[in-house]
């Protein structure tokens, strides 16, 4: 059996690694048009501030060593220019004689990645719009740091690679402005988690430019589209990534969205004997059960692992990919995975959403940090639907945990019986996440209401009544009209409440703990009372957002 892959890194790098495991008799053949057959993609960003010091650190395999273990032709410089799939072959083109040559398959696998998306825009004789995808997009870039060059930079994109080319230009002491025509960088946030990550931006000294894309981009200068002018010896296009499917579009093969290509579970094309993996396709979201094109690493892996698997007679079922992903923001932890709250809304998905602030171990442990985590969950079935989280310490542990409850189908009863490990430096009896399972199967039970802070603000006529210490109310008051009652008074100050019953009541405190209390108390004495999720800190987020 002949096997043909196109592009390496993750995606057709691993093929060809499982596709040898399986089959030592295979030919295989790796056809790479650019130097570098498998690299550390994720990792380019941090080569430019010295934080990966050795460049060839990022290099995982080189055409021998690939050769040497696993017994492959890789051949590097190849530019596969067609696909005859009627006699099974291709045209191929060496890029540095020119040469053009034809060659077999009888399965072939498609990892052509992704190509950075460069909107409209005026580039003036003599300046210069790099990307960083690649090997050479890095080494362009590290040469004019090298050179001292810059010392003012424009980073277009707020996703995971331009905040992270910004916070290494920044390490360096570069002066940085990131652009972005969103309202918000990191995307896979709601807008009031972000808040807290574009704060460490700006405590950092990253300048922010949001509802804003570049005019033009001059020598020197950059011009945004409100005319503005911004100084910049370097300008780093970063805004996203767009599948690289041209071959595949030339061949016939059907594509989706976006002209991403379609496959089925076993990663094969409309073609039996033409499969495509990692960032170029289109897999099944596991929560909205919709086709969506997703460029991650860890999809690409595993996608490649199943083309091989189905080629040596096995039938895998690719489960799909959720988007679990994380950013880091200096010393913060920024990460998400499943669907946020724009996501559902926009795809008509029913949820409850949920804030909570719990320590990333106890807080009577030297060291404890908060953890801002958002929660999603179907309040009709309890199944689980997403998270957020932000903090310096834990988080991803908790957003892996929900990834897997995600995956296992699991409801908000399953992930309250979580048993996670506990001991004062690492933990807490009831871990974060199994704090979400708990507070969600409290709203499924109806042992308690919630509502989010924008949710609040849509009431009309609702009572609020804040059940912190007089000193937390005086130092950090709500926006909204409320009647101060410490928790340890309510039962003893219920008369003062006896007006309002009938009416809708909010129970606020400063994270939702004190005010979920005060609720059993209330609503078993007769009154309606809702929960307002996350309190004081929550709020506070939604309030930066309005200023």
């Amino acid at each position: 059996m002949k096997v043909c892959i196109i592009g390496g890194v993750a995606g057709g790098a691993t093929a060809a690694a499982r596709l040898r495991r399986l089959d030592e008799n295979a030919e295989i053949i790796i056809f790479e048009r650019g130097e570098f057959i498998s690299f550390a993609n994720c990792g380019l960003p941090y080569h430019l501030s010295g934080t990966i010091a050795n460049r060839d650190d990022l290099l995982l395999q080189t055409p021998e060593s690939f050769k040497a273990r696993f017994n492959a032709d890789v051949r590097i410089f190849n530019n596969v220019l067609s696909i005859d799939r009627t006699r099974k072959i291709l045209k191929v083109k060496k890029v540095q004689t020119g040469e053009e040559y034809e060659e077999s398959y009888d399965k072939l696998i498609l990892s052509p990645g992704a190509k950075a998306f460069i909107p409209p825009m005026e580039i003036e004789q003599g300046a210069e719009l790099l990307t960083l995808k690649t090997i050479p997009d890095m080494d362009k870039i590290k040469a004019k740091l090298n050179a001292k060059a810059v010392k003012k930079a424009v980073v277009i994109g707020g996703g995971f690679i331009g905040v992270e080319v910004a916070e290494n230009l920044i390490e360096l002491g570069i002066e940085t402005h990131l652009v972005e025509l969103a309202d918000q960088a990191f995307a896979f946030l709601d807008p009031e988690m972000a808040v807290l990550a574009h704060q460490a931006l700006k405590d950092r000294g990253i300048k922010l430019h949001f509802k804003r894309s570049v005019k033009k981009v001059g020598a020197k200068q950059v011009e945004l589209s409100d005319g503005s002018i911004v100084d910049s010896d370097l300008v780093v296009c970063a805004i996203g990534v767009q599948p690289e499917s041209d071959l595949a579009k030339a061949a016939g093969l059907k594509l989706g969205a976006r002209d991403a290509i379609s496959v089925n579970v076993s990663m094969q094309t409309s073609d039996p004997d033409i499969y495509a993996v990692g960032d170029a396709i289109e897999a099944e979201h596991i929560v909205l059960r919709k086709l969506i094109n997703i460029p991650l690493a860890g999809p690409a892996n595993r996608q490649g692992r199943m083309a091989a698997d189905h080629i040596c007679g096995k039938a895998p079922k690719y489960k799909g990919t959720m988007g679990t992903g994380i950013v880091k923001v200096f010393d913060l932890e920024v990460a998400a995975t499943g669907l946020n709250e724009k996501m559902a809304k926009r795809e008509g998905v029913k949820y409850q959403a949920l804030h909570l602030f719990p320590n990333d171990h106890v807080g009577y442990y030297p060291g404890a940090e908060r953890i801002n985590f958002k929660f999603l969950f179907n309040p009709d079935n309890g199944k689980i639907l997403g998270a957020q989280a932000l903090g310096k310490a834990g988080v991803a542990r908790r957003i892996d945990m929900i990834a897997v409850a995600i995956m296992g189908e699991m409801t908000v009863y399953d992930l309250a019986h979580i048993e996670t490990c506990y001991a004062p430096p690492f933990g807490a009896a009831k871990d974060a996440v199994v704090m979400a399972g708990l507070i969600g199967s409290n709203i499924m039970d109806e042992v308690m209401c919630s509502i989010t802070y924008d949710q609040l603000k849509e009431m009309k006529d609702y009572i609020a009544v804040d059940v912190r210490n007089p000193d937390e109310v005086q130092n950090m008051p709500y926006k909204i009209p409320t009647v101060s009652i410490p928790l340890p008074q309510v039962r003893a100050r219920l008369s003062e409440l006896e007006k309002y019953k009938g009416k809708q009541i909010v129970v606020v405190c400063q994270s939702g703990g004190r005010s979920y209390n005060a609720c059993r108390i209330l609503k078993q004495n007769g009154f309606k009372t809702i929960n307002l999720s996350g309190g004081w800190l929550a709020a506070n987020f939604y309030e930066q957002l309005e200023s």
